[in-house]
């Protein structure tokens, strides 16, 4: 992503076809990022483009104050926005890393693990991170219990020993993309199968894995 008026962003992997978004749109799909991986009980995918871009833009802002006229009630009001924005990002990559040291056994599994193509749920710093991370958490487990253990002991499965995202957690939503059919609860030996239909713009109470795929895709926003 890039954003115009804020000057080039990188260009994508692979010499694919860049996505340019103007100053207003960048900052949307910061706050639709921020708000999901504030809502949603496990790891999103990374957007480290978007990341990037929001510096970018920060950094174009800041130049563009520092030729306005001191005492301009325009400079202020610019000002607050770009705190506004610095708080919105701060916070979804201070979000980001509470969940990776929760959860880091799992995240670097899963992100280990993922098919070629498929996004990456860590930026090359949080993957740095959470390797880090998992390397203390391993090295003081040994030196403040496992070595005064019996050697049958001495092993832990960190994947087994913290505890999963719980996906069955409920979430609300805001429907962005009409959705048809979409699968609420599987048919068992007591039930039918049920499915609903999401309108554009309706808000809902619904069950997390049921529309992590949405999430991902961005037809619903969570709320």
């Amino acid at each position: 992503a890039a954003a115009g008026g804020g000057g080039p962003g990188p260009e994508a992997a692979g010499g694919s076809e860049e996505l340019v978004l103007t100053p207003a749109q960048l900052i949307r799909s910061l706050e639709q990022a921020w708000l999901n991986e504030k809502f949603a009980p496990e790891l999103l995918e990374s957007k480290p483009e978007i990341v990037e871009c929001v510096v970018e833009q920060l950094d174009h802002m800041e130049s563009n104050l520092k030729r306005a006229k001191a005492g301009d009630l325009k400079v202020s009001v610019h000002r607050m926005e770009i705190e506004r924005i610095r708080y919105v990002l701060s916070s979804y990559l201070r979000c980001r890393l509470v969940k990776i040291e929760k959860f880091f056994p799992h995240v670097l599994e899963k992100e280990k693990s993922r098919a070629e193509g498929e996004p990456s749920i860590l930026s090359p710093e949080e993957f740095a991170f959470a390797k880090e991370y998992m390397a203390n958490t391993e090295t003081y487990l040994k030196n403040v219990a496992l070595k005064h253990m019996p050697p049958n002991l001495q092993k832990v499965s960190l994947l087994k020993s913290v505890p999963k995202p719980n996906l069955d957690s409920f979430v609300f939503l805001r429907v962005l993309e009409r959705q048809e059919n979409i699968l609420v609860e599987p048919e068992t030996d007591e039930q039918r199968e049920y499915t609903i239909d999401l309108e554009e713009g309706s808000q809902h109470l619904i069950r997390y894995k049921t529309i992590a795929p949405l999430v991902a895709s961005g037809a619903v926003q969570l709320i």
